[in-house]
């Protein structure tokens, strides 16, 4: 996966890889990922501005404005991570 901005091992994954990386980083258990999940994701991978970029990344992906992701809002959060920052996230 590339960040830009975040050194990566590896170049591309799929988007069930995808799901299951970020579910590592749900430290409450309840299947959603809030801001501050997400951003400690993307702190782990070495990402640079990552309080700015977990708020843009909610604000783009939470079409319900709970505040958090849940599994019905991860296809926006990958529109934004491709988009956005860089990274590889294949369907297949």
């Amino acid at each position: 996966m590339a960040i830009r901005g975040v050194a990566s091992t590896r170049e591309d994954m799929t988007v069930e890889e995808f799901k299951e990386w970020l579910k590592q980083f749900d430290a409450d258990g309840d299947g959603r990922i809030s801001r501050n999940e997400l951003r400690e994701a993307l702190r782990r991978r070495g990402g640079w501005f990552t309080t700015w970029k977990s708020s843009r990344a909610l604000r783009q992906a939470d079409k319900n404005n709970s505040g958090f992701l849940d599994d019905s809002e991860i296809e926006n959060l990958v529109a934004f991570a491709q988009k956005d920052l860089g990274m590889k996230i294949s369907t297949w």
